[in-house]
């Protein structure tokens, strides 16, 4: 399985960005995918699950009721819908798959390129 993020770019506080997973491979339909993120200076962390069916998310403290996860396993694409962002969700973002449905980033055994937040105060 390939990945490629894209859809950051730089939004102001209280705006929104729309993310997208892109997958290569005839087998990201039984994958499960994660969304992980790593702001300058610190370490990566987790921010969103969704299992390989779509029937299963978890989403982070820090960006539950203003993310939204889904994917379209016909498309190959997962999607990040991001609202009321914080210039605290500055980061770069990466999408993850793998076959064990985890918040741990060692649990993904693929991983797209990450794609770059910047949210402005």
């Amino acid at each position: 399985v390939q990945l490629q993020a894209s859809g950051g770019g730089l939004v102001q506080a209280g705006g929104s960005l729309r993310l997208s997973c892109a997958a290569s491979g005839r087998t990201f339909s039984t994958h499960n995918v994660g969304w992980f993120r790593q702001a300058p200076g610190k370490e990566r962390e987790f921010v969103v699950y969704i299992s390989w069916g779509g029937g299963r998310t978890y989403y982070a403290d820090s960006v539950k009721g203003r993310f939204t996860i889904s994917r379209d396993n016909a498309k190959n694409t997962v999607h990040l819908q991001m609202n009321s962002l914080k210039p605290e969700d500055t980061a770069t973002y990466y999408c993850a798959a793998g076959t064990r449905l985890s918040g741990n980033a060692n649990m993904y055994e693929y991983w797209g390129q990450g794609t770059l937040v910047t949210v402005s105060s």
